[in-house]
C-alpha cells in the first residue's frame, strides 16, 4: 500500500490536528460506550440500585489517550495505533462490581484487575524478549493470521448494519436512518477515491459531517410535521449539559476519575475478593494476547514494516500492558489496539504516529469539555454504522491480503483457512466458568492447530510428482 504520509512523517500543524479529529471521531463512539454499557448492566443495577455505579465516558476517553500516548513512548513512535476501551474485559469489569461489597470497592477491583491483566502482558513480554518472535511466526503464519485479521472485521459486521439501521429514537424509521448512513458512507467512498489529496486524508470527517447535516434535516422536517419516523438527532446530550442553566460547568468538568471513586475503599478489600479479581480478569488477558497479535500482523502488512521485529512483540506488549494499567487507573477500562484506528490508516493512508500522539493529547483534553463529549454522544447510530462498514471493511480486506500469496489449491491451506473463517463468522465462543473465549481466539486457536496437523501433510496432486521422481530415481 502506498502512504501518504509514512509513520515517522510530520503533517503541517492544520492539518495534524484535522487528521487527529478524525482519528478521535473513529475511536471515540467505542471508547465512550464501555462505561455506559456497564452502568446499564441489569445485574448491577439489580445489586446497588440505578444510576449507583456511575462510571464516566469522559473518564475512559481520558484514559484511553494516557495509555496511548504510554503505548507509542514504549513502542519508540514506530505503531500508529490509537488505543481504547476494551470489550474483551466488559464481563471482568461487572465481575469486579458483582463481587464488591460496595460500588467503591468495585473501583478498587478495576484498578487491580487492569494491573493483573497488564502484569500478563508483561510477563509474555519478558518471555518473547527472551526467545524472540521466530515461534510466533512459524506458529500463527499468513495462512493463520490472514484469516483471524479478516474475522476480527467480518465479526463486527453485525454491530456496522445494526447501528446502520438505528437513530436517535425507537420511533426513527429504517428507512430513513439507512439512507442517513448510506449518505455518510458514499461521502467517504467518493472522497476516498475522488477526492483530491485533502479529500483522500479526511474522509471520515467529511461522511460524518454530510450524515449529520442530512440527518438533522430529516430532523427538522419531523418536528416540523409531527413526524417521529424523520426523528433521528437526538439533542438529550445537549439538553443535559445545560440543565440548571449555563455555567462554567457547562463547559468544562473534571471527569470522575476511577482513583477518585476507589479512594479510601484499597483497606477494605481482602483475599477472596481479590481472587474474584484474578480469575476474572487474567485468563482475558491470554485471550486478548491473540487479538494483540492479529492487529500488530495487520497494522505491519499496511505500513509495510513488521512490527512484531521492530520495535518488537515484546515493546507492543509493555505498550498495550503498561497502557492498559494507566488508562484503568484514570477511566476504569482496559485498553486495546483499536481495529477501528487501524481500518482509518489503511482508508486514508496516513500512517504518521504524531497523527496517533496528537489525537492522544486531543482525547484528553477533550475529556474535560463537556460540549465535545455531548456532541459525539448525539451522533445517531447510523451514521457511525455508515463509517464502521468502511472501516470493518478495510480490516477484512487486509486480512485476505494477507493471504493472497498463500495456495489454496492445497488441501492442507485450505482447510487452515476454512476452519478459521467458518468458527470466526459463525461467532464460536468457549466460557469457562466466568471466562469467555472470544470468538478471534477460538477461531486462531483451532487455526494453529489445524495447521500444526497439516503443516506436513502432502496433497494430492504433489503425489503424482514424487513418484515420478521416485521412477526416474530407480531407473
Amino acid at each position: 500500500m502506498k502512504l501518504i504520509y509514512q509513520v515517522d512523517d510530520r503533517p503541517k500543524f492544520g492539518a495534524l490536528i484535522v487528521f487527529a479529529i478524525q482519528q478521535l471521531l473513529a475511536i471515540m463512539t467505542a471508547t465512550l460506550v464501555v462505561p455506559i454499557i456497564i452502568n446499564n448492566n441489569p445485574t448491577l443495577i439489580e445489586q446497588f440500585g440505578e444510576g449507583s455505579i456511575g462510571m464516566s465516558s469522559a473518564a475512559a476517553l481520558f484514559g484511553a489517550g494516557v495509555g496511548t500516548l504510554v503505548y507509542v513512548l514504549f513502542t519508540k513512535k514506530k505503531s500508529p495505533v490509537f488505543l481504547g476501551s476494551s470489550f474483551a474485559f466488559i464481563g471482568s469489569m461487572v465481575a469486579a462490581f458483582a463481587g464488591a461489597a460496595t460500588v467503591a470497592i468495585g473501583y478498587v477491583g478495576l484498578i487491580l484487575g487492569a494491573v493483573a491483566a497488564g502484569l500478563v502482558y508483561v510477563i509474555i513480554a519478558g518471555l518473547v524478549k527472551a526467545f524472540g518472535v521466530k515461534w510466533i511466526n512459524k506458529l500463527m503464519p499468513a495462512v493463520v493470521i490472514g484469516p483471524t485479521v479478516s474475522i476480527i472485521g467480518l465479526g463486527l459486521a453485525g454491530n456496522a448494519v445494526g447501528d446502520l439501521t438505528s437513530g436517535g429514537f425507537e420511533t426513527t424509521s429504517i428507512y430513513a436512518a439507512v439512507g442517513v448512513g448510506l449518505v455518510s458512507l458514499f461521502v467517504i467512498m467518493l472522497c476516498s477515491v475522488y477526492g483530491k489529496k485533502a479529500g483522500k486524508l479526511i474522509p471520515f470527517i467529511l461522511g460524518i459531517i454530510a450524515g449529520y447535516i442530512f440527518a438533522f434535516i430529516l430532523t427538522f422536517f419531523g418536528y416540523l410535521f409531527r413526524n417521529d419516523e424523520l426523528m433521528i438527532v437526538n439533542i438529550a446530550p445537549f439538553a443535559a449539559l445545560v440543565e440548571g442553566g449555563v455555567s462554567l460547568k457547562t463547559f468544562f468538568q473534571v471527569p470522575q476519575f476511577t482513583f477518585i471513586n476507589a479512594f479510601g475503599s484499597f483497606k477494605e478489600i481482602n483475599g477472596g475478593y481479590i481472587g474474584t479479581i484474578l480469575a476474572a480478569y487474567v485468563p482475558v488477558a491470554f485471550v486478548v494476547f491473540a487479538e494483540h497479535i492479529a492487529d500488530h500482523k495487520n497494522i505491519s502488512s499496511i505500513i509495510e514494516k513488521d512490527l512484531l521485529e521492530d520495535p518488537g512483540l515484546h515493546r507492543t506488549l509493555l505498550g498495550d500492558g503498561v497502557g492498559s494499567m494507566v488508562g484503568a487507573f484514570f477511566g476504569g477500562c482496559p485498553n486495546t489496539t483499536y481495529g477501528e484506528s487501524i481500518g482509518c490508516v489503511a482508508i486514508t493512508k496516513n500512517a504518521s504516529v504524531w497523527t496517533i500522539i496528537t489525537a492522544a493529547i486531543g482525547a484528553i483534553i477533550i475529556s474535560f469539555l463537556s460540549p465535545f463529549v455531548a456532541f459525539v454522544n448525539s451522533i445517531p447510530s447510523c451514521i457511525m454504522g455508515g463509517v464502521c462498514m468502511a472501516l470493518y471493511g478495510f480490516i477484512a480486506v487486509s486480512g485476505l491480503k494477507m493471504i493472497q500469496n498463500v495456495d489454496l489449491n492445497k488441501n492442507k491451506n485450505l482447510f487452515v483457512v476454512s476452519v478459521i473463517l467458518i468458527a470466526g463468522i459463525g461467532g464460536l465462543t468457549l466460557s469457562f466458568g466466568g471466562v469467555t473465549i472470544t470468538s478471534v481466539a477460538c477461531a486462531l486457536i483451532l487455526g494453529i492447530i489445524a495447521n500444526l496437523l497439516l503443516k506436513n501433510g502432502k496433497d494430492d496432486e504433489e503425489e503424482p510428482e514424487k513418484e515420478e521422481a521416485n521412477e526416474e530415481k530407480q531407473a
